[in-house]
């Protein structure tokens, strides 16, 4: 072969080095792969102010999902001592300053690079709506001071007002369903998706001053007043849903001795058969009627007047007593109706009971699901107790409470089976439940998942990194090739 035939091999081979190198560099970069930097974390904070106290829930979730709904998980709840924000009417800055614990103990739990960004919000519930029926002035500077208080803090602060009792209903609905995972479902594949065969609970809550019922029902609405609609993960849902105002257990109880001592001798003690034998108490006219929840007129006597009341504990007499407080003649000719006068369809689907209705099964040991004979029997048993020997067997509870127990008890048998319609059968379909995975079952957790899809999406940010093996094996192509043209450039000058 010729110095020129060889003068052109070795130009030849020294092109096709440096075009590998080239190619070898662009397969470099084309093989890269995207991996997502770990989202940050939204914390966010909802004061639940209830008629007989104020608790405040601290929630966070990934900032990459906010508008697909927000993965959010209960990190804290701390409980505002003192009772609900209502109770406040007369003297509505001590109403601010019973929120200050908590906030102080939120700002020690949310990260302070976070705190700027946390949403807060404080939704009152029934309390306030009696107090804004009877005294609007009061419930608005009340409103005012909490709100005045929240603001001092490095928080995202949007607003505190009173939620409708639908409102309360369906995020209560809400909270339970996201919990179960009955929207959506985390995949092994790492997506999300809705799963095949989907069970959507339905929602039982008793408050102090209300309850609320919510649920999917069979067939189509006959009242669209009752009827609440949301879009979640995608899919559409319409609920029944409302809110008994009146009918928490407070207000049921203050209504049941407002029947129990109408048209009585006030002179003597009163029988009240919902407290235990043994038990006596002096209370007030005022007391029983100082409420817009008692539709009758007061007595003629001064409500100043004391009287006397003993209890019996008798627990039939009790059931019987409570189920005077519902208007079911209102009902008459209605099938689908619960009480006065209020559209609902026939209960249908699984059900979970929460709040007072929990607490108060709880103590009776009653959360495990025995029949409604078995509870029928269980009530019976506790009211029938002496006074004097359920004070020493539980010497730590509240006497109120310990009071009041035979009463919620029936109170609740009357509103499920004689208002919402449960029987026999459906009972077994009601779950009596505190929390559901790790987290306290309420409104305030719907209200957040609800607010996450109004916040911004931040988009996942991205980095080029490298495949290795793909890295390891183009730097050796490139470190071969490039020694490859250095010594086809030696070859040639030489």
């Amino acid at each position: 072969m010729g110095a020129d035939s060889k003068q052109t091999v070795l130009l030849a081979l020294l092109i096709v080095s440096v075009v590998s190198v080239l190619i070898a560099l662009i397969l470099s970069l084309v093989r890269s792969v995207e991996v997502p930097i770990p989202p940050g974390t939204k914390y966010g904070m909802v004061f639940d102010a209830g008629s007989s106290h104020t608790s405040l829930f601290i929630y966070q979730w990934p900032t990459d999902k906010e508008n697909d709904t927000g993965v959010v998980s209960q990190t804290h709840v701390c409980d505002v001592e003192g009772p609900g924000i209502s109770s406040y009417a007369n003297d509505p800055p001590a109403a601010g300053k019973s929120l200050v614990h908590c906030l102080d103990e939120a700002m020690a739990i949310i990260p302070a690079e976070k705190q700027k960004a946390a949403p807060a919000y404080l939704g009152a519930t029934a309390g306030m709506r009696l107090l804004d029926l009877q005294n609007k002035t009061a419930s608005d500077k009340v409103l005012a001071e909490v709100s005045k208080t929240i603001s001092r803090y490095p928080v995202d602060f949007r607003g505190a007002r009173i939620i409708t009792g639908q409102e309360e209903g369906s995020y209560g609905w809400i909270t339970i369903n996201y919990l179960l995972e009955s929207f959506m479902k985390y995949s092994f594949s790492g997506h999300w998706m809705r799963p095949i065969s989907t069970r959507i609970y339905g929602a039982l809550d008793l408050g102090g001053a209300s309850t609320q019922i919510s649920f999917i029902p069979k067939g189509d609405f006959e009242d669209a007043k009752e009827k609440a609609e949301f879009k979640l993960y995608g899919f559409p849902y319409a609920i029944y849903t409302h809110s008994f105002l009146c009918y928490g257990q407070n207000q049921a109880l203050n209504q049941m001795l407002v029947k129990a001592t109408q048209g009585k001798d006030l002179t003597r003690p009163v029988d009240i058969p919902c407290y235990p034998k043994g038990y006596q108490q002096t209370i007030t006219l005022q007391s029983l009627y100082n409420t817009p929840c008692i539709v009758q007129s007061a007595p003629l006597a001064s409500l100043t007047q004391t009287f006397n009341v003993t209890g019996s504990g008798n627990a039939t007499q009790c059931y019987e007593i409570l189920t005077t407080i519902y208007n079911f003649t209102s009902c008459s000719g209605k099938p689908s109706c619960s009480f006065d006068g209020v559209y609902q369809p026939p209960v249908s689907g699984n059900f979970f009971a929460f709040s007072a209705f929990f607490y108060t099964f709880d103590f009776l040991n009653l959360t495990s699901g025995q029949s409604l004979s078995t509870v029928r029997s269980t009530v019976d048993t506790y009211c029938a107790r002496d006074w004097t020997e359920l004070q020493s067997s539980f010497p730590k509870e509240k006497v109120d409470r310990l009071r009041d127990y035979c009463a919620n008890a029936n109170y609740i048998l009357s509103l499920l089976l004689g208002a919402y319609k449960f029987n026999d059968d459906s009972w077994e379909s009601i779950s009596f439940m505190k929390q559901a995975a790790n987290t306290d079952i309420g409104w305030t957790l719907g209200y957040m998942l609800n607010l996450t899809n109004m916040i911004p999406s931040e988009a996942p940010s991205t980095v080029k990194v490298q495949n290795y093996g793909v890295w390891a094996a183009s730097i050796f192509f490139i470190v071969l090739c490039l020694a490859l043209g250095l010594f086809m450039l030696f070859l040639y000058f030489r």
